[in-house]
């Protein structure tokens, strides 16, 4: 199944695709997405069971819906670097933007034994269609295409091989940053701070798929900017899998339904990756196979 949030006057309504995507069900029976998720296999059951009772005479065009994040305030966001090429490709880059010499360069190697992540503002989600606002004294905006990993199921210490039995579903995240304003930061070595954590920094959608209708080990993800295609990737090119974050999230520490772990970015799926910046009025498609595209304009701060 598919899920969506949509807003209506005000209000945020979570809903189900029906008719191959090209409708929405509003659930009256549950108050959000979240709601379901916590419900568990219990919740799917519910639905399925609405979606058969309650036929489409409540159901809206999905065009004339306007669709917020599938959880518009998640429980908690991190976000995993599992793609180790994307982040030699934009180290590299940054380098050959500043002038410096990559001929001896190397990925520290904690990033070859570890999936290290860091928390993103969980407050600052917008979905489908929402502009992205470019951050204040930022030149150097770009996007990032992730995969969103949405925990179904509580759990501590979780060992890879039961990982998977804790994930309710996936998304595609944009993982917006401020190239120029995560540059400096870095070098503090405490993460990314105004680089990344501003509003409308974190875009979710437009659906949220439950993990039976896809294999999240191959996903094509494709990135393109003003229709141009910028590159086509693959979950496949993960070298640390899903399972890898989960057990290394979770270790020591309860995960819960409702939580998204971002997958890193796909290599080549940002503009630093190519030396490239996004400017106002670009508008940004990202797309995986089995979710669909999420689009967002890029616009500049209104005074």
């Amino acid at each position: 199944m598919k899920f969506v949030t949509y807003e209506d006057h005000g209000r945020a309504v979570p809903g189900v695709l029906i008719e191959n995507e090209s409708r929405i069900l509003p659930l009256s029976t549950f108050d959000s997405v979240q709601d379901v998720i916590e419900a568990g296999s219990d919740g799917l059951d519910q639905v399925q069971r609405f979606i058969r009772e309650s036929g489409d005479a409540n159901a809206l065009p999905y065009e004339s819906t306007s669709l917020m994040a599938p959880l518009p305030r998640p429980v908690q966001i991190r976000d995993v670097l599992c793609f180790l090429q994307h982040m030699r490709n934009a180290q590299r880059a940054g380098i050959e933007i500043m002038g410096g010499d990559t001929s001896n360069y190397q990925l520290a190697p904690i990033f070859e034994t570890t999936p290290l992540y860091y928390k993103a503002n969980r407050m600052a989600v917008v979905g489908h269609e929402t502009d992205v606002v470019r951050p204040e004294g930022c030149n150097m905006l770009d996007y990032e295409l992730e995969l969103g990993i949405v925990i179904g199921r509580q759990g501590r210490d979780i060992a890879r091989e039961k990982a998977l039995d804790h994930v309710f579903g996936f998304t595609v995240f944009n993982d917006v940053s401020a190239r120029d304003l995560q540059a400096p930061e870095m070098t503090g070595g405490l993460g990314p701070a105004k680089g990344k954590d501003f509003d409308t920094g974190n875009v979710m959608g437009p659906c949220l798929v439950t993990i039976d209708e896809v294999d999240p080990h191959d996903m094509a993800m494709i990135a393109r900017v003003n229709g141009e295609e910028i590159s086509r990737g693959s979950t496949s090119q993960m070298d640390h899998k899903i399972e890898d974050a989960i057990a290394y999230v979770s270790r020591g520490e309860t995960i819960y339904p409702g939580e998204i772990i971002g997958s890193g970015t796909v290599p080549l799926g940002c503009l630093l990756e190519h030396k490239r910046a996004l400017a106002d009025g670009d508008v940004v498609e990202l797309e995986i196979e089995g979710i669909g595209v999420l689009r967002n304009r890029i616009v500049g701060r209104q005074a």
